[in-house]
């Protein structure tokens, strides 16, 4: 008898094998855009941290050469601090080179209560990828990098 219901038995039908590809279909539909979307915030939130980082070496840099910082403003290209041994070379999340050493500046301006502010434009050298007008570093958050 026992053999007689083991034989009966076939395996997966066509039907059931449908249902299992399309909850697989289902399921990838749902997770490709969510993990896209991951992958965007991760390299928005990398640009974000180098941003601040570079605009603490142009901290350091303001405090140890005692640069005049006004209310127009000084500008402070990434290659002068790379230069003065402020920063290292910083990699571009976006593209995975280096970030443009002449078109990457921190404007270092003292606002109008006597703050120091800290303006970062990141660039690659054809995309900016800090909205204008520039925020304060320290203000940063993912609404004001562009990455496309």
């Amino acid at each position: 008898m026992f053999k007689k219901l083991v034989k009966n038995e076939r395996g997966l039908t066509l039907i059931e094998l449908l249902a299992v590809v399309v909850i697989l279909g289902i399921i990838a539909a749902i997770a490709i855009p969510a993990i896209g979307g991951m992958i965007n915030n991760s390299r928005v939130d990398a640009h974000i941290a180098n941003a601040k980082q570079i605009a603490n070496s142009a901290r350091l840099m303001v405090t140890t050469d005692n640069l005049d910082i006004d209310t127009t403003g000084t500008s402070i290209t990434l290659g002068a601090l790379i230069t003065a041994n402020h920063i290292e070379d910083i990699t571009d999340p976006s593209s995975d080179a280096n970030y443009d050493r002449t078109e990457t500046t921190v404007l270092v301006i003292e606002n109008a209560e006597g703050n120091t502010e800290y303006q970062v434009q990141l660039s690659d050298g054809t995309t900016d990828y800090v909205d204008t007008p520039l925020p304060n570093a320290e203000e940063l958050d993912r609404e004001d990098i562009i990455n496309e």
